[in-house]
Order: structure tokens, then C-alpha cells, then sequence
């Protein structure tokens, strides 16, 4: 891969640390996750001996390592999250703890960089023999944590101890050293992270090498020696370049083309586009959930083959709903295109959100469409990946909100929130954001910027929005003056200070249907309302059985927000074919009340050929 002359600018991200998300949707679950969820992941961390394990190979204790080897990622996932928290609202006894904790990790690196406490306390002489064991996918989360805490709190220790790490790598893989395919990526999006905050370029031309090693045959160890799994299970079957069908492990193949769209952005080369556009499109158009949640299969923790998406049986790790958002963000800063935007939103409201209850103290590993009742989140696992990797995702939505073009600022997320941003000019305009989204389609931003000025403002246009009203200074807004294009609003005017925009976007009830090629769907319909997938909940619908009742795609049902009801959701109310009432409620809300089922995909009753 080398620098064309065709170049590839992109968008630029408005990081987590410039965006304050005020009110609304979102504030009172980052509250919980303060609050709440940190302290049951550390408490976790704590209990399990993840922590202990650092103080183990750091010499400063004695005894046994406990658990998995990848077990350090977990710890580094939920410091990572305290940073976002702390971007929030600064917490001494947090950052002390998280400070103690940084220094249990610096004494667990080897003089040589070196930092993985399971091969440090267990097997020193087996390092860098099996490409599974998680060596560097260990040092990925460890990068991000670092850079994270770095941004958040100003404080260096960590940061260095993440760029001794990467040097440490770089002195042994790279042109000319030792071959490497790591079995579960992660480290080579960090890296392009850890670039990012030092400018030290070598850290993204080694993401670069580690992603060329790929499809090779360089790859060693337990999962290359499986047959039913194989180089494909961690996509090392092909060069990534010549990618075109999503394979093996969902997680890993996420954070495989979030660092492909890394390296583009970071390098300007475009090489990667074609097969990213190619393994993006099988991806959402036959391997997704309408929730965005991806990998069926409980076997792989990924997937099987095209449009094989059961619901009770579904998989649906939260790790790759997050993964998904992850990958879809760097899309969208790629190509400029809201559809993008849209499955970062998707997964937000739907296959993310679901993994954490409404207390922020239970979880799902799993996230199914349908539930005969037995399914329920808990309070942790002996693989813990997915509520360290919630505590990381939820605080850091923020930077997934605004991002900059050569001409202006693009709204893709809308939740409120206030950010300044600095244009092409070199001046500054600083926005806030109001709005009750996702529960009522209205968007009011303020523009304030340093100076009046000419520059672009680009609002997306959902994809499940089939119409709007636009508003600049509480005048209505036509077509030719603000043209839709790839699915943004794109206002171009001079702007003064203090002027305003006012999107709405309507949300009328969506019945939704499948492709026919999904079997498991046939016969089935599904319901949504702007950015939120609904379900149907055995409590609130005592006199309903599972899977014996159907409902009508033009079933008037009543919008109605109830404020007291888990946490406060916009319910649906209608009816069933047969009279009965019925209610709907968020999928990301289910299992939060009385056990009980649950169901996306319902049958369809015949409806005399009227569809929505």
C-alpha cells in the first residue's frame, strides 16, 4: 500500500473531549454509567484478580495469576471509560482510583516494554508463539485507554507506558523482522489512535504492516489449527485488500475494517476503499439484524452464511453492535455520507444500548430477537468483554456527533449537546444542540460563530425519514436552498451570530418487512419508530401467548410517552388481529421488568392489501 495521487481527505471527527452532551436522552444514562456501572466493573475487576494480576508481574505481590489471558483488556476497557466519564464531570475519587490502578500497570511492564501479565507471571518463555493468545490485542486496549486518559486528564503516565508498548512491537514486527497475524485485532486501530496523539508516524505504518501480514499464511496457533474455524475465523484467509464477504468472528472482523478506514484516513491512501465498500455492503444488506446487531452463530461468535438471521437462536454479541459503531463512524467520516451515520445511530438506540439494563448493573452477552423467557442479563461473565466494552462505548457518544468538512461542520447524531468547532478559516463557531430525539423528530441547533462567515452546515437526513420541515431563523426552508445529498441537509449561507436551525423530522409508526431470502422472517413483521426497533414484552401483555398472536402492518397504533416507565420510553398501543390490546416498547428496554417473553419479529396478519 503505498500514497497515490489520488488522495483521500475525509472528514475529521469532533473528539469526545470537545462535545458536552447537556440534557435529554442521553445525560441521565451517562449518569448511571458514573455512578453505577464504573463502580460495578471495577468492583468486577477488583474481585476477579484482573487488577491483582498487575501487582502479580509487577513483583509487588506474590502468588498465582487467575483467569483468562486476555483478562487485562477488561481493566484497560473500563479505564478507558472512566476517562470519557471524567470528560464529563471530573471525579476525584474515580481518577484516584484510576491512578492507582495506572501505577499497578506501569510496575507490571518489563524493562523491554513488554506488557501482557498473564505470559509475564505464567509462561515468560512462550511469548510470541500463538497468534490467539491476545498479546497484542491486550496492548490494543491498553493504547486506547491510554490516549483516552491522556485527553481527559492532561496525565502522561499511562501514555508513555502505551508508547513503550508500541515501541516495544515496533522493534520486533515489522519490514525485514518477525512475521505477525494477530488472532483477535485491536491493535492496529490503536495504534492509528496512538499516532494520532503524538504524530509519530511509525505507529501507523506499523497498523499498516499488521494489516498487510494478513492472508499470507503467516498466521500460528490454536484457531489457524481448527479446522471448522481456520484463517478465515480471524479473516487471515486473504489479503485484506482482496476482501469481499464478512467472515468468521464478528467482533474481530469489525475492528479489522474500523483500522482498514483508520489507516485510509490516516495515510490518505485509498487502496482499502473498494474492498471496505464491498464487505460494508454484504454486511448490512444480507448478514444484519434490524436491530444492527451482526454474527448469528453461537459457534463462531460470527457468521455462517447470507441472510441466515434466526431470532431466538441469535447471537448478536453486544461487543460487535459496538464494533459495528465503531466501523460505521470512520464510513461515514470516509465517504461524507449519512447512510453510514444511520447504523451508528442504529446501534445506539438498538443492538448497543440493549446489552446494559436500565440500572447499569446487569448485562447481555447476547442479544436475541425473540425470547421464550429464559433469556435475561446478569451481572457479569467469565468473559466480561461485553459490559467493559459498554462502559467504554456509552460515555464516549459524544464524539460521534459532529465532524468537520473542508467547507463547514456535519451534524451526524442528534442528541443534545454543545461543541465548538474551528473552521477551514481558522475561526471558531460554536454550536448547541436541543432536541427530545429519539422520542419526537424536533432538532433546534444555535450557531454562534466568532464572526459572521460563509460555511456549510450539513444535517443528516435519517434514512427511515420520509418527511421533514426545515427552518433557518424560524423562516421555512425549500428544497432548492437546502439540496438533500448523500443523506445530508446541506445548508450553504452566511452565517451569523446567534442564528438557528429547526429540523423535524416526522415519526410516524414504520412496519417493517425483510428480505424474502431471510427465512426465519417469513410471514413476520417488525416495528419502528424514527431510530428506535420495537418489541412486544410478555409484561404489559398478560393475555398474550408466544408466537400466538399476529398483528396488522396497518395497525393505527398510538404514540404515547410515558415518562415514569422504564426510564422513560415512548410506548406503542394498538391492537392484535383478533381484537386483543397490545403494547410495544424500545428493544433496548426488554428484561428490565417481570421475566417473561419477548418478540421483533411477530406474525403478520392478513391486512386486505393495505401496507404502510
Amino acid at each position: 500500500m503505498t500514497v497515490t495521487n489520488e488522495q483521500i481527505k475525509g472528514w475529521r471527527g469532533v473528539p469526545f473531549s470537545e462535545v458536552a452532551i447537556n440534557e435529554g436522552f442521553w445525560r441521565p444514562r451517562l449518569q448511571t454509567l458514573k455512578d453505577v456501572t464504573m463502580g460495578v466493573c471495577l468492583d468486577q475487576c477488583e474481585k476477579t484478580n484482573r487488577i491483582a494480576n498487575f501487582a502479580l508481574a509487577g513483583g509487588l505481590t506474590e502468588g498465582k495469576y487467575e483467569g483468562m489471558y486476555y483478562n487485562d483488556s477488561d481493566v484497560y476497557k473500563v479505564l478507558e471509560g472512566a476517562a470519557y466519564s471524567l470528560m464529563t464531570e471530573r471525579d476525584p475519587k474515580l481518577e484516584a482510583e484510576i491512578d492507582r490502578i495506572i501505577d499497578l500497570i506501569e510496575a507490571a511492564q518489563e524493562s523491554d516494554g513488554y506488557l501482557s501479565t498473564y505470559y509475564t507471571v505464567e509462561a515468560p518463555d512462550k511469548k510470541w508463539t500463538d497468534m490467539e493468545k491476545h498479546e497484542m490485542y491486550n496492548g490494543g486496549h491498553l493504547l486506547e485507554a491510554a490516549v483516552a486518559y491522556y485527553q481527559a486528564t492532561g496525565k502522561r503516565k499511562l501514555l508513555d507506558v502505551a508508547c513503550r508498548l508500541a515501541d516495544h512491537y515496533d522493534s520486533l514486527f515489522g519490514p525485514g523482522k518477525r512475521h505477525w497475524a494477530e488472532g483477535h485485532e485491536e491493535i492496529e486501530l490503536a495504534l492509528v489512535k496512538l499516532f494520532g496523539v503524538t504524530g509519530e508516524e511509525r505507529y501507523w505504518k506499523l497498523a499498516l504492516w499488521l494489516l498487510e501480514e494478513r492472508g499470507h499464511g503467516h498466521g500460528i496457533g490454536a484457531i489457524w489449527d481448527k479446522e471448522d474455524w481456520g484463517p478465515a475465523y480471524c479473516q487471515d484467509d486473504v489479503p485484506v485488500k482482496d476482501i469481499r464477504e464478512v467472515k468468521g468472528h464478528a467482533v474481530r472482523a469489525m475492528y479489522l475494517y474500523t483500522a482498514m478506514a483508520d489507516v485510509v484516513l490516516a495515510s490518505g491512501d485509498p487502496t482499502y476503499m473498494e474492498a471496505l465498500d464491498r464487505v460494508w455492503a454484504h454486511t448490512v444488506e444480507r448478514n444484519m439484524y434490524i436491530t444492527g446487531g451482526i454474527g448469528p452463530s453461537v459457534h463462531n461468535e460470527g457468521f455462517t452464511h447470507d441472510y441466515d438471521l434466526p431470532n431466538e437462536s441469535a447471537y448478536c454479541e453486544t461487543c460487535a453492535a459496538i464494533a459495528m459503531a465503531f466501523w460505521n463512524h470512520r464510513m461515514t467520516l470516509l465517504h461524507g455520507d449519512g447512510k453510514y451515520a444511520d447504523l451508528v445511530e442504529r446501534e445506539m438506540f438498538n443492538g448497543a444500548l440493549s446489552g446494559i439494563s436500565l440500572s447499569g448493573d446487569r448485562f447481555f452477552y447476547v442479544n436475541p430477537l425473540a425470547s421464550k423467557g429464559e433469556h435475561h442479563r446478569v451481572e457479569w461473565f467469565h468473559t466480561s468483554c461485553c459490559p467493559t466494552n459498554l462502559a467504554r462505548f456509552l460515555p464516549s457518544i459524544g464524539q460521534y456527533a459532529y465532524a468537520k468538512s473542508d467547507d463547514g461542520i456535519a451534524v451526524n447524531q442528534y442528541l443534545s449537546s454543545e461543541t465548538k468547532v474551528e473552521l477551514a478559516s481558522g475561526r471558531s463557531v460554536q454550536l448547541a444542540q436541543s432536541t427530545a430525539y429519539p422520542w419526537d423528530g424536533r432538532v433546534q441547533l444555535r450557531l454562534a460563530p466568532e464572526q459572521a462567515e460563509a460555511f456549510t452546515v450539513r444535517l443528516r437526513l435519517p434514512g427511515w425519514c420520509r418527511s421533514y420541515r426545515l427552518k433557518v431563523q424560524g423562516e421555512a426552508v425549500s428544497g432548492e436552498e437546502a439540496l438533500a445529498e448523500k443523506g445530508y441537509l446541506v445548508l450553504k449561507r452566511h452565517w451569523l451570530p446567534g442564528d438557528t436551525i429547526e429540523l423535524e423530522l416526522d415519526m410516524p409508526v414504520a412496519a417493517v418487512r425483510s428480505r424474502g431470502e431471510v427465512e426465519a422472517n417469513k410471514g413476520r413483521i417488525a416495528f419502528a419508530r424514527g431510530p428506535v426497533v420495537y418489541c412486544l414484552e410478555q409484561t404489559g401483555n398478560e393475555l398474550l401467548t408466544y408466537d400466538e398472536f399476529s398483528l396488522k402492518a396497518s395497525e393505527p397504533f398510538v404514540s404515547e410517552h410515558q415518562s415514569h416507565l422504564l426510564g422513560g420510553v415512548t410506548v406503542l398501543r394498538g391492537r392484535t388481529s383478533d381484537g386483543r390490546s397490545c403494547e410495544l416498547i424500545p428493544y433496548y428496554a426488554w428484561d428490565n421488568r417481570e421475566a417473561g417473553f419477548m418478540q421483533v419479529w411477530v406474525k403478520e396478519a392478513e391486512d386486505n392489501g393495505l401496507y404502510r
